[in-house]
């Protein structure tokens, strides 16, 4: 049986005061949901203050970005050995937007998939298509180059401690979303794409589903049976929104 999970991505959001009281309302609100993974991703500086917070909490949390590169002279980067210092579980590789705005590639994505493994921290590996893409019926071909760069650099047992979150760069920050049957169709497509190469891996991967998840349309999305819950951006910043995401895995 598969766990599901909540991935809160704050991206550049955020102060200190903002982020305690969120998290003081999530962590109250969700006590006891625990057996359900439920983690955030916040930004370098606030990685000190939030495990402080979260550290006996049940929630996990992990960084939205890591540099490929273990050490050297890389200024303003950030490696997974730095990230594991402040105990990240997780950590986001090829979001979208590191693809399109600053021009991270399939073969760079994949390096940073395996310098955060080889930390010990769990990749949260981002893929998907844009609008333009899907319109010319390019998403399978899309996704499966995006999958096939990490596995050509890493194998296919990698995904034993990976997480994959489908993301259609259309549908984020859009207000547009795939409809749960759409979602669906991709992560059945990801998954039987790994399953040719390792049923048991293809089987145990939680997969994601990270395209404008609200309130009102997690429970269906969730209830799609190879969606293992959501990648979830604006809604992780207001605590009702991401409190009643979290408590669609359950229906």
């Amino acid at each position: 049986m598969r766990k599901k999970m909540v991935v809160g991505n704050w991206k550049m959001h955020g102060n200190l005061l903002e982020n305690k009281q969120l998290l003081d309302t999530i962590t109250s609100s969700l006590d006891g949901l625990h057996e359900d993974l439920i983690a955030v991703c916040v930004p370098y500086l606030y990685l000190p203050s939030v495990q402080n917070q979260l550290q006996h909490s049940g929630i996990a949390w992990g960084a939205q970005n890591v540099s490929q590169f273990e050490k050297g002279a890389y200024t303003g980067e950030v490696s997974a050995l730095m990230l594991s210092d402040f105990r990240c579980q997780y950590v986001i590789v090829g979001h979208s937007e590191r693809r399109m705005l600053f021009g991270e590639g399939n073969d760079v994505v994949a390096e940073k998939f395996v310098a955060a493994q080889h930390a010990g921290i769990i990749p949260i590996l981002c893929v998907g298509e844009t609008l333009e893409q899907r319109e010319a019926n390019n998403t399978e071909q899309v996704i499966e180059q995006q999958l096939m760069s990490v596995i050509n650099l890493a194998g296919i047992e990698s995904f034993n401690k990976a997480v994959i979150a489908y993301e259609p760069v259309w549908a984020i920050g859009t207000g547009m979303t795939a409809l749960p049957e759409q979602a669906q169709d991709v992560h059945a497509f990801i998954r039987e794409g790994l399953a040719k190469q390792n049923s048991n891996v293809a089987e145990q991967v939680v997969i994601l589903y990270g395209g404008s998840v609200k309130s009102n349309n997690a429970s269906e999305l969730f209830a799609m049976s190879d969606i293992d819950g959501g990648l979830i951006g604006g809604a992780s910043l207001i605590a009702n929104d991401f409190i009643a995401i979290c408590r669609a895995l359950r229906h």
